[in-house]
């Protein structure tokens, strides 16, 4: 199998003319006129170091499936569903149609990496339909002129991370490694909080050497592992303590270890120890996963010590929602490691927090949310002008990340920001994980001002 990248969208966008500006060579026949490609045309191509099959098909156009339009639709979506990478065009100067909607949600039912590309973006015409191209839910679009060459460095870029995520898929493949479908996992916490003890629990060996003394774990170490039916690849760090306080060359490394593995973590295990939990070490681990953008669990070590769990734990969770509002609702579980105790439940919600890190919305439902935000609570007026939300989408998951248009997102209150976040969080229900919420303002079309 070969790194495949297939080209789609509706008839005269502009697919067979970045086909044949990709290919080096004019092989696809142009022209104003729409519908000129009917079969899918092939084309083996080298750009810097990839190496990848590119396909240009027929314009997607609906009809009969008997009828010629059927025949090529068909094509195309073959073509499609045996690509690597997909790159959904629409053309700007004609915005977005009802017909690229219904076939970008044909690109999106295919589970493969789409990339939206807006094309005929030289000069201004194409600005409104660049930024109206949001609205379609694909991410972030690239805008370009394949007829002028322009923007395609930046294609480029995304076709080599795309190609680099393909070889490192075959290689994984190749070996017999399903690290690619594995949940990666990492437990961090201050030095002694018990992180080695919950491993060893997790793998039901002694995997991990454990004792009184802190600091036995220097290196980040991987080990796959399987709970129930799920694959996991978990991660035990090292100790991390104040960096003031770092004096060995060797723990230094260590602590390095230990936050290029929460950076690599999809969810992160904070292991507190109940005898001194939450100290100001522990928020800055928060902090930092918080940044990152990974899903996160609290997990109170060594709780059979305490004698008031109830309360103990109540304490603990109203600290943890007033102390860290960038991740309302993280999940609060006591365990014990050493004897066995709350392991089920950790793990219950581990899984949750993956599956609410991964969540998307539709775009629809978040255009309903946003016109019943702004129906509770008005945008402010900012020196005597009334704010304009225009419309919200979803351009990644992992953590969730959306994209809200409005006027002059420069004079917007950061309280009305988190009145959005907050809202996002209790209508679809994202607790517990960071939600991105960006700002932006298209240019205006009709500003001839330079």
């Amino acid at each position: 199998m070969s790194f495949t990248v297939a080209i789609m969208g509706r008839p005269n966008v502009g697919k067979s003319t970045l086909f044949n500006r990709l290919a080096g060579r004019r092989l696809a026949l142009v022209d104003p006129r729409p519908g000129m490609t009917r079969d899918r045309r092939e084309a083996q191509i080298e750009i810097g170091d990839i190496k990848a099959t590119l396909v240009d098909t027929a314009g997607l156009e609906e009809g009969d499936d008997d009828s010629i339009e059927g025949r090529m639709r068909r094509q195309t979506k073959a073509a499609i569903d045996d690509a690597t990478l997909i790159l959904f065009m629409i053309d700007a100067r004609s915005g977005v149609t009802p017909a690229d909607e219904v076939f970008a949600e044909l690109a999106r039912q295919t589970g493969q990496r789409v990339q939206l590309i807006v094309n005929k973006c030289e000069g201004r015409s194409g600005d409104a339909g660049f930024y109206d191209s949001y609205s379609l839910g694909l991410g972030d679009p690239i805008a370009i002129s394949s007829e002028h060459g322009e923007g395609i460095g930046e294609l480029y870029t995304v076709m080599s991370e795309g190609y680099e995520a393909w070889k490192a898929e075959q290689e994984s493949a190749e070996e017999g490694d399903d690290e690619t479908r594995a949940l990666k996992v990492a437990i961090v916490g201050r030095p002694n909080a018990g992180k080695s003890t919950l491993v060893n629990l997790l793998l039901g060996e002694e995997r991990m050497i454990t004792g009184p003394e802190a600091g036995l774990t220097r290196d980040s170490i991987s080990i796959d592992f399987n709970w129930g039916e799920r694959r996991l690849r978990l991660f035990d760090t090292a100790g991390l303590r104040k960096k003031a306080r770092i004096k060995d060359r060797s723990e230094k490394i260590s602590v390095s270890d230990a936050v290029r593995a929460i950076r690599f973590a999809e969810v992160v295990v904070l292991l507190l120890d109940a005898d001194c939990p939450l100290e100001k070490q522990d928020m800055t681990i928060c902090d930092l996963v918080a940044e990152e953008g990974r899903a996160l669990i609290i997990a109170v070590n060594k709780i059979d010590l305490q004698k008031n769990n109830a309360k103990f734990l109540a304490d603990i969770r109203e600290r943890v929602e007033r102390l860290l509002p960038q991740i309302k609702g993280v999940p609060v579980v006591p365990v014990s490691a050493l004897n066995n105790l709350g392991v089920e439940k950790m793990m219950e919600a581990l899984f949750q927090m993956e599956e609410t890190w991964n969540k998307r919305v539709s775009t629809s439902a978040l255009n309903q949310f946003l016109r019943d935000a702004i129906d509770r609570h008005t945008p402010p007026a900012v020196s005597g002008r009334r704010l304009k939300m225009r419309y919200m989408t979803q351009p990644n998951a992992r953590p969730p990340t959306f994209i809200c248009f409005c006027s002059r997102p420069e004079v917007l209150p950061t309280s009305y920001v988190r009145y959005l976040i907050n809202g996002l969080r209790e209508a679809f229900d994202i607790w517990g994980v960071p939600v991105r919420l960006h700002m932006r303002k298209g240019d205006n079309p009709y500003d001839k001002k330079d």
